[in-house]
């Protein structure tokens, strides 16, 4: 199962009804932040979820809106004694940046790790997680995420006597391990059918539509995009300061064919962006205008 809570929905600044934009996502028991931005401990806090268990925290790109909560987060899980290492992952210049941070926050009990990223296309396995990162067209370098779990194909008794593996070692096989017994290396394809439909959510904001976004997102069980702009005559200045509007992100929608999308980070001067959503949904009907805090609970199709 993956729970996703889309933690704030803002851009630029945040305001009394709506938090900067931050998603975080819990699978296996562990914890995975997209963007860090002023008001996400807040916005935990209102979700009842606590910032300890964070495993990964990722990063789109380093503008204040969405970084700028890091060094009071990562001051909150020390509080919290958490001793654990904590993974961050963003573009090239992350370590820098993140050292700057933590000029106010210079002490911690845990270690932070970083994975900093200068390709066009990166993936990265944590935990239950396989983290796609795409560079996507804003006017700093900023990624996209695809956070997938993979799930393992049906144990098969038919195919683990043929190959006569040993029943003592079906549950380890089953549950990925490879192992050795009497000499004879075992490994899971041994004992699995074919690898069956997982979990997939693309994560995208602070860009230009790019036809990578929508090769990311293409059958994702949900697609969370930037619509920074709903109102008529803002297409120039989404042009001009590389975002989306709510059209834009619809029809990358169109195109992929996630199972829903949501829309994230809308410009402050958007106050009621469902208004908007009649003409959204008639390119992509399963758009839905999200709100700080909105939650999914996914589990398995079969």
């Amino acid at each position: 199962m993956l729970d996703i809570c889309l933690l704030g929905t803002g851009g630029m600044m945040p305001l009394p009804y709506r938090w900067l934009t931050a998603m975080m996502a819990r699978c296996e028991g562990s914890n995975l932040l997209i963007d860090c931005g002023e008001g996400t401990q807040i916005a935990l806090k209102e979700k009842g979820w606590s910032p300890k268990p964070i495993d990964v925290i990722c990063f789109t790109h380093y503008h204040a809106d969405h970084i700028s909560g890091l060094p009071g987060l990562l001051l909150t899980m020390g509080n919290a004694e958490r001793t654990e290492p904590l993974v961050l992952i963003g573009p090239r210049g992350l370590e820098r940046v993140v050292g700057n941070l933590r000029t106010i926050a210079p002490e911690l009990p845990f270690e932070l790790r970083f994975i900093e990223l200068a390709e066009p296309r990166e993936q990265v396995k944590i935990g239950p997680y396989v983290i796609d990162a795409f560079r996507v067209n804003h006017n700093v370098v900023c990624y996209g995420y695809s956070i997938s779990i993979p799930r393992a194909g049906r144990f098969d008794v038919e195919r683990a006597k043929e190959r006569g593996v040993p029943m003592k070692a079906w549950s380890r096989l089953q549950k990925g391990e490879t192992l050795e017994m009497d000499g004879v290396v075992y490994t899971p394809d041994m004992v699995l059918g074919p690898a069956r439909r997982g979990l997939k959510v693309t994560y995208c904001t602070d860009t230009r539509p790019v036809p990578v976004i929508a090769e990311y997102a293409r059958e994702a069980d949900l697609f969370i995009c930037e619509g920074m702009y709903g109102e008529e005559g803002k297409e120039a200045k989404a042009r001009e300061y590389k975002h989306m509007t709510f059209y834009e992100a619809a029809r990358l929608a169109k195109e992929a064919q996630p199972k829903c999308m949501w829309l994230t980070h809308y410009s402050p001067s958007l106050t009621r962006p469902e208004e908007f959503m009649d003409k959204v949904r008639e390119i992509f009907p399963q758009a839905i205008a999200a709100k700080d805090g909105r939650t999914i609970e996914m589990d398995y199709s079969d």
